[in-house]
């Protein structure tokens, strides 16, 4: 009599799972959809535009040679942070649009990670090149342009994933 306990309580958890089949992509979604699958792009675009025309107008090379008149002791370094952090963050976005379009249930806390790091990084960003550049302003109006999409990003979208139903029945896998 014991063992048919035992086997029923066996049978049981197994027949209490129930596997959550996530919603499709919809509603306001959609627009993070666009948003996110365009990321990665925005910032190959930003880095075709901002890196390359340094090496080719030789302004690379004035600002960080010794005997350069233009010459920033700090230049060389904090570029080639920016573009290895600035790299990170293209890898991070395309692994983002895999797991969103995989419904994966850390979607949200990835992209509020990749959102807040986003924001803290412009910030320090542009802290170090007013070190370096004195001259430079710290929210010249292409950072007020960055800094404030993702603030959009971090402060709509991120509680929209973490509170709303549709997010949490969509993000399941």
């Amino acid at each position: 009599m014991q063992s048919n306990i035992s086997l029923e309580e066996n049978l049981q958890p197994q027949q209490n799972k129930v596997e959550k089949v996530p919603r499709n992509i919809g509603g306001w979604l959609i627009l993070l959809a666009i948003g996110i699958v365009f990321w990665p792009f925005r910032m190959l675009y930003f880095a075709f535009i901002v890196y390359f025309p340094m090496l080719y107008d030789n302004s690379w090379k004035a600002h960080t040679i010794e005997t350069s008149n233009a010459y920033l002791p700090s230049w060389g370094l904090f570029l080639f942070g920016e573009i290895i952090i600035n790299l990170a963050i293209i890898l991070a976005s395309i692994y983002l649009v895999l797991l969103f379009f995989g419904k994966k249930s850390n979607f949200p806390k990835w992209y509020a990670s990749i959102s807040l790091f986003s924001v803290i990084f412009l910030l320090i960003d542009s802290y170090i090149l007013t070190l370096i550049v004195p001259t430079a302003l710290m929210f010249d109006v292409e950072t007020i342009k960055e800094l404030s999409k993702s603030l959009i990003s971090l402060f709509i979208w991120t509680p929209y994933l973490f509170l709303s139903q549709r997010s949490k029945e969509t993000f399941v896998n």
